[in-house]
């Protein structure tokens, strides 16, 4: 968010209880709990989390469940919460008004989903192109019990077995190791 670009209003309908589960996001006003989240769920999110800390460094913010307002140019505005995000210090300055630093109006620039069995692939669609409509370079769809992983992006979608190291499009230098983070023990689907 640049200093002299005015804060848009995040509307009254967009106003959930951040305090308390379940969550809730709003896709152009349809109301839906966020999925809680299962214990490879919870792992997963903590590692990709770690992940992408470590390469961010102090370039950028990597959060969970940060809720993201979308309201510039939307006939009906949105609000999501990714599971894990990163946001580029140059688009989020630390002098940035707090309200504006604490309820971000734009799209993380990277988004990461991790898809849960009682998620929607029609609701996850919508959510891909809202992320990628306000600014996202890329969302990273992780499917732990397909063993998947979708990269989505401005020239479209890349999917791969989870297996292999994989460059982040439109991140030259950010490289997802996928058989390190299913080799981890809490990623280990039972039975």
């Amino acid at each position: 968010m640049l200093a002299h670009t005015p804060i848009p209003r995040i509307p009254r309908s967009l106003y959930f209880p951040d305090d308390e589960k379940p969550y809730i996001e709003s896709v152009r006003g349809s109301l839906a709990p966020k999925v809680s989240p299962k214990p490879i769920h919870s792992r997963l999110q903590l590692l990709l989390g770690r992940w992408l800390d470590d390469w961010a460094g102090t370039r950028g913010t990597v959060m969970t469940e940060t809720r993201f307002y979308f309201v510039r140019g939307e006939a009906r505005p949105s609000s999501l919460l990714p599971d894990v995000s990163y946001v580029a210090n140059v688009r989020w300055p630390l002098d940035a008004p707090k309200d504006a630093r604490e309820r971000p109006r734009f799209s993380p620039d990277i988004a990461v989903e991790i898809w849960s069995p009682s998620d929607r692939k029609k609701r996850l669609a919508e959510k891909i192109a809202l992320y990628l409509a306000h600014g996202s370079r890329v969302v990273i769809v992780v499917y732990p019990e397909k063993r998947e992983i979708a990269f989505h992006h401005a020239d479209g979608v890349k999917r791969f077995p989870a297996s292999g190291k994989h460059h982040v499009p439109g991140y030259e230098d950010l490289i997802l190791d996928a058989d390190a983070l299913f080799a981890d023990p809490g990623c280990v689907l039972l039975a």
